[in-house]
C-alpha cells in the first residue's frame, strides 16, 4: 500500500475559535449525502483572546478538554484538526502579477504585501490562491495574518494532543460551505453574521474580494436591548422571534438596527462597485447570500432586499449536511456551526497535493 495515499485518506475534524465559543465538527461524506458524526460546542472567558492572539492558552485548553471529554454529541474519530482565523485579524488583497515561477510568485506577493500591510513583512505567514491565470499572467487573492495569532493557536492544539493540518480564514471556510451546498454559479455577495462582526466576500468561482465590517449578532442583541430598555436575555428572545419582521416594537427596533445595518449595507456597495468596475457589466453580482448567527434575524433578507435591491436569502446548508441518528441542535443553534463545517468539509486531498 501506498502510505502517501493512505494519509490522503485520514480523516480530520474542523475547530473554530470564535469570540467566547468554540465549536468542533466532523464530517462523513457518503455518496448521497453529507453527515455529521460528531459536533459540540464549550463556552470561554472572552477575555481569554485579545486582538485575535489566544492570551490565556489554559483557559481555552481546559474547556476545550472539558468539551472533549463530556460534551461532544456523537464521535469525534481523529486527532487531525483543521482551524480557522477571524477574516477580521488577516488582510487580504487581490492582485495581478505578469507570468512567474512559483517560487517568484511566492517574491511577488511578499514585495506586494509590504506596500499595503502596516506590519513588517517577517512578522506575518502569507498564502495567495489563484484566481484566474491568462496570457497576461495571473490573478490572486493574497492572505497574510499576523504569527502571534497563528503560533498561539498552534500552541493551543498541541497541548491538546491535535495535529494541526490546515489554518485557513473564517470567509474560506463558510465560503466551502456555499459552495458544496448552494446554488453557487452566478456571482454571489456572502455575509457571515459572527457575533460582534461580519464577515463579506464576492464569490465568483473563487473567493474574489474580501472584507469585514464591525457589528454581528451580539450587537443586535445590545442595540434592541438599549432601544427598549430589556434585559440581555430578553432581547435576544425579541431579537429572534421578531428582529425586523412586523411587531408592536418594529420602529423602535428597525430605528435601533439601522446605523449597524447601514454601515454593513456601505460596504457592500462598495465591494459590489469594486467587483464590477474590475470585472465588467457582463459578471454582475446576481444574489447576496446571509450566513451566521445574526442571519435568521426575521426581516433582514426583506430589509437588505429592499437596500440593495438584489435578492437576499439566507443559506440552508443543513439542507445538504444531516445529522443522521445524532440529535442535532436547534435551528437556532445550527448557525453558530456554519464556519465549523465549513472546515470539516475540507478534503484531506486538498492539503496534502503530490
Amino acid at each position: 500500500m501506498n502510505n502517501k495515499y493512505f494519509y490522503h485518506d485520514k480523516p480530520l475534524f474542523g475547530l473554530d475559535i470564535g469570540f467566547s465559543s468554540l465549536k468542533v465538527m466532523q464530517l462523513q461524506r457518503t455518496s448521497k449525502q453529507t453527515i455529521v458524526t460528531g459536533y459540540g460546542v464549550s463556552r470561554f472567558k472572552a477575555d481569554s483572546l485579545k486582538d485575535g492572539v489566544i492570551v490565556d492558552i489554559e483557559s481555552i485548553a481546559k474547556s476545550a478538554k472539558e468539551l472533549f471529554e463530556k460534551g461532544i454529541i456523537g464521535d469525534i474519530t481523529t486527532k487531525r484538526v483543521a482551524l480557522s482565523i477571524p477574516a477580521t485579524r488577516t488582510f487580504n488583497r487581490t492582485i495581478k502579477l505578469p507570468k512567474l515561477s512559483s517560487e517568484e510568485l511566492g517574491e511577488a506577493v511578499r514585495l506586494e504585501a509590504e506596500q499595503y500591510i502596516p506590519i513588517p513583512v517577517d512578522d506575518l505567514y502569507m498564502d495567495y490562491n489563484v484566481i484566474s491565470k491568462s496570457d497576461d499572467g495571473y490573478e490572486l487573492l493574497a492572505v497574510a495574518v499576523p504569527k502571534k495569532i497563528v503560533d498561539s493557536y498552534l500552541t493551543l492544539v498541541r497541548m491538546l494532543g491535535l495535529e494541526p493540518v490546515a489554518i485557513e480564514t473564517t470567509i474560506a471556510a463558510t465560503t466551502r460551505l456555499f459552495i458544496n451546498t448552494d446554488l453557487s454559479d452566478v456571482p454571489t455577495v456572502l455575509i457571515d453574521f459572527g457575533s460582534i462582526s461580519s464577515d463579506i466576500t464576492i464569490y465568483d468561482k473563487a473567493l474574489v474580494v474580501t472584507g469585514t465590517v464591525g457589528g454581528g449578532g451580539d450587537n443586535f442583541t445590545e442595540r434592541i436591548a438599549d432601544a427598549l430598555k430589556v434585559s440581555t436575555q430578553e432581547a435576544y428572545i425579541i431579537k429572534t422571534k421578531y428582529g425586523l419582521s412586523f411587531s408592536k416594537k418594529q420602529k423602535e427596533i428597525t430605528t435601533a438596527l439601522t446605523p449597524t445595518l447601514e454601515q454593513l449595507i456601505k460596504e457592500v456597495r462598495r465591494m459590489i462597485r469594486y467587483y464590477e468596475e474590475r470585472y465588467g457589466a457582463d459578471r454582475k453580482i446576481r444574489q447576496i447570500v446571509t450566513m451566521g448567527g445574526g442571519a435568521n434575524m426575521p426581516g433582514l433578507s426583506d430589509y437588505m432586499t429592499n437596500a440593495l435591491r438584489l435578492p437576499v436569502r439566507m443559506s440552508d446548508p443543513w439542507h445538504h449536511v444531516g445529522f443522521s441518528h445524532l440529535q442535532p441542535p436547534s435551528d437556532i443553534e445550527r448557525s453558530m456551526y456554519v464556519t465549523v463545517a465549513g472546515l470539516a468539509l475540507l478534503d484531506p486531498k486538498e492539503i496534502f497535493r503530490d
